[in-house]
């Protein structure tokens, strides 16, 4: 069987079903999660990926320490599959009161100056109700994305983040699409995860992140002196089962003089400090270490 043809039995025999339990209450949804999670554990969903991971970045945890993250990362795993099932029918008003933000008035301050935002985010707590939760502010917002390699649940989740407004732009056209914005003056929040893996061809800054030797996506700090905008880092943090807390962190320095790469190695930082202090909430089944750096 062709690869698109299995692309699409997958989709058309898995969509119904999603579709369906998007109209359950998060409430029972989490009782499925709870039993998901029991799949995930037993079945050990990418355990080799994600034990490797765990062992890179914290070679001083024991086995058992490490096994913990991994059992916690699982449940809060299931929770983030049932709480992107529950957008597809779901109003933004409820999603935004599960969602509390610190501190709105250092976005709202930015626009209302007449700024731009590079928006840097990251695999963490919940990404997927970071739109709704970020309604309430008076811009475009906007979203990079890379496509999935199955076509038709790449359009399922391109819809989804497209239900309260937001607008998804392919990596490869955000330049053109800033461009665009500036000539409309239209203002704009540029969203950008930051802590996925660059393509090979894009292995030109390289950092140590937990522990390792880790090439970073230099998207945010390029996009943002491209466009001339500020740069805020989105940090989501889990409190509880289904409430997260968002406080918005500016770039403390300059966007267009400082230092290539500070705002890159700021952004970075962040994000370590959030997951050394709860692990369990970041995505560890992604191959974040998949290139090694040969060094001259």
């Amino acid at each position: 069987m062709q690869k698109k043809q299995q692309y699409a039995l997958g989709f058309y025999l898995g969509y119904p079903l999603l579709w369906l339990l998007g109209w359950l209450p998060l409430g029972v949804l989490y009782r499925l999660s709870d039993l998901f999670f029991l799949l995930v554990a037993a079945l050990g969903y990418r355990k080799k990926v994600i034990d490797k991971n765990l062992l890179m970045a914290f070679p001083e945890k024991s086995q058992k320490e490490r096994a913990t993250i991994r059992r916690r990362f699982y449940r809060h795993f299931a929770d983030l599959f049932v709480e992107t099932l529950v957008l597809q029918h779901c109003k933004a008003e409820k999603i935004r009161r599960r969602v509390e933000v610190e501190n709105p008035e250092v976005m709202e301050d930015l626009l209302a100056q007449g700024h731009d935002v590079v928006a840097v985010s990251a695999h963490y707590g919940n990404w997927e109700w970071v739109p709704a939760a970020s309604l309430g502010l008076q811009a475009l917002g906007t979203s990079v994305y890379r496509p999935l390699k199955n076509p038709y649940f790449d359009r399922f989740m391109l819809r989804l983040r497209s239900l309260y407004g937001s607008r998804n732009i392919p990596l490869n056209n955000v330049a053109r699409e800033i461009v665009g914005f500036k000539r409309q003056n239209q203002r704009f929040i540029l969203g950008l995860i930051s802590d996925q893996s660059p393509s090979k061809f894009e292995l030109h800054y390289w950092t140590t992140f937990l522990t390792q030797d880790t090439p970073v996506i230099l998207g945010p700090e390029k996009m943002a002196r491209l466009a001339k905008a500020k740069v805020v880092y989105w940090q989501m943090d889990k409190i509880k089962r289904g409430r997260y807390r968002m406080r918005f962190v500016p770039y403390p320095g300059d966007e267009a003089s400082d230092p290539e790469f500070a705002i890159t190695e700021w952004h970075v930082r962040l994000l370590e400090a959030q997951i050394q202090q709860h692990p369990e909430y970041w995505l560890w089944s992604h191959k974040r270490w998949k290139y090694q750096h040969l060094k001259k």
